[in-house]
């Protein structure tokens, strides 16, 4: 569905849930209240600021009586599947975020995802998978990468672990592709990142990854995952918690001139490490 479309299908989905909010006699905050959001977040509803979670939409339609009209609308808008359910609605947002920070342990985040480092992720977590199955999910990380080519693109700041660039994802070549990658990533502009490396030592994030994301007119998110769920975070108390884990995170990391130097010398070191032909 094109971008134009989709967001014309959003407002009718706002337009909807006014509808019949109103017809059932509830105010914005009484339908969030009674469906665990704020009066605030109901009014972005209506006007397609933010789009509401899977959970959310279900609680809507059982206030409502609306037969699961807005379930089957989130599943037509959202719900990709060539992306994990818990997943789909981060890269909804994704698309219209003005800014977007992650902080990767172990794995280079799938925006920065060459098609060989993807490739090898995915063979890794289904190694009996049919090819189409496997380009399928490739295809899909790789086209998330394109908001980062809008001339609207999300300001993109990345902090990865030292592991990130040591562990040889695809073998020695494929590494090597995707560690230039990321340096003209941030030599162009498009990516500022930073890494944390192993003399560090502890720092505030040790459980996991984490990604916050701002908009232009609704509230900032939180996003963390683990190998089978991820957990999509409004409420502004744990997003702040976050926010400020996230601040302690890059104080801690090397400078981003520092951090380039560290990850071309770990790309070079792939480039000789690699078998010759």
């Amino acid at each position: 569905m094109a971008n134009g479309s989709r967001q014309a299908a959003w407002e009718f989905f706002g337009s909807e849930l006014k509808r019949r909010r109103e017809d059932a006699g509830f105010t914005q905050v009484e339908l969030g209240a009674r469906v665990f959001v704020s009066g605030g977040y109901v009014g972005q509803f209506e006007q397609a600021i933010r789009k509401p979670q899977l959970d959310v939409a279900q609680r809507i339609d059982a206030l409502l009586g609306s037969d699961g009209f807005f379930e089957r609308m989130w599943h037509k808008l959202i719900d990709d599947k060539r992306y994990a359910g818990y997943f789909a609605a981060v890269v909804e947002l994704e698309r219209t975020a003005t800014k977007i920070a992650e902080f990767a342990p172990a794995l280079v985040p799938g925006l920065l995802q060459t098609a060989g480092y993807a490739r090898a992720v995915t063979l890794a977590a289904n190694p009996f998978a049919a090819d189409e199955y496997v380009e399928e999910k490739v295809t899909a990380r790789l086209e998330r990468a394109h908001v980062l080519g809008d001339a609207t693109r999300p300001m993109y700041w990345v902090v990865l672990h030292e592991s990130v660039l040591r562990i040889p994802v695809g073998g020695a070549v494929t590494m090597a592709g995707q560690l230039d990658h990321i340096v003209g990533l941030v030599r162009e502009r498009r990516a500022a990142v930073q890494v944390i490396s192993y003399a560090a030592g502890a720092h505030a994030l040790m459980t996991g990854d984490l990604r916050l994301m701002d908009f232009e007119d609704a509230p900032p998110t939180a996003y963390t995952e683990t190998s089978f769920s991820g957990t999509l975070v409004d409420d502004p108390a744990v997003v702040k918690r976050a926010q400020h884990a996230y601040d302690l995170l890059r104080a801690v990391a090397l400078s981003p001139e520092a951090s380039l130097a560290l990850i071309e010398a770990a790309a070079e070191e792939f480039r000789r490490c690699a078998p010759t032909t």
